[in-house]
């Protein structure tokens, strides 16, 4: 199926369910644009995946590639603004599993 037939939630699905697509989203997010640089930042994910991941994620609308007509070719990417909102809300699910974490911690087993 392609994705534009795709609900709206069933793509949310695939990027959230997606350890590297969340993992690409927050590098952008903080600042992380050019592929061989998400590579590198990104731990263990091979070219492939993130090829793969960065046309989905534009395909989506979470991304915007920009391409500079330059020698050598220089490709960026930077997040749109769904892309701004759902890095939001994965940082707000961190904070909560951090909160979990930290309550479990102190809990005494009688």
């Amino acid at each position: 199926m392609l994705p534009s037939a795709r609900s709206a939630y069933s793509q949310l699905e695939d990027v959230i369910g997606c350890k590297w697509s969340v993992s690409v989203l927050r590098a952008v997010a903080v600042g992380v644009s050019r592929p061989g640089a998400l590579e590198r930042h990104v731990q263990g994910i091979s070219t492939k995946v993130l090829s793969e991941r960065l046309r989905k994620l534009t395909t989506y609308g979470l991304l915007a590639k920009h391409v500079y007509a330059e020698v050598p070719p220089r490709t960026e990417y930077s997040l749109t603004r769904n892309g701004q909102k759902l890095v939001s809300i994965i940082d707000q699910i961190n904070l909560l599993d951090d909160e979990i974490k930290s309550a479990e911690q102190g809990k005494v087993d009688p």
